[in-house]
């Protein structure tokens, strides 16, 4: 099962500070926009998203379709196949993709420890 590209989604208080924390830690910005609280920054093959004020935990992200160097894939499994997939192994799901779409779409499932994990499809 491919689930995408990883990145660590964090829940941020001060989107400016923590910018400027990890690039001091050597990540560079390469996408989002910081007038609407996100952004997403990496170090080599390291990719974080840092969210202001959008999710109450840090979460696990996998993009279908994403690179992690964020090119788009020409193959990759949808997120309605990945949810079919994870439902047939007894997952439970917090919020689930809409079945009957195509293009975007998500889901969010959390481990045993209760740690989120969204699965985000863009394309």
């Amino acid at each position: 099962m491919q689930l995408g590209a990883f990145s660590l989604s964090l829940a941020v208080k001060d989107l400016a500070a923590s910018r400027a924390f990890y690039e001091k830690l050597g990540f560079t910005v390469f996408g989002g926009d910081a007038e609407q609280g996100w952004q997403i920054l990496h170090n080599g093959g390291c990719v974080i998203g840092l969210f202001q004020g959008m999710f109450e935990k840090n979460m696990l992200t996998f993009n279908p379709g994403w690179s992690e160097s964020a090119t788009p894939l020409e193959q990759f499994t949808d997120v309605r196949e990945l949810q079919k997939q994870l439902k047939s192994n007894g997952i439970a799901f917090e919020a689930e993709a809409d079945e009957t779409a195509t293009g975007p779409g998500s889901f969010l499932i959390k481990d045993p420890d209760g740690n989120p994990i969204l699965v985000d499809q863009h394309r």
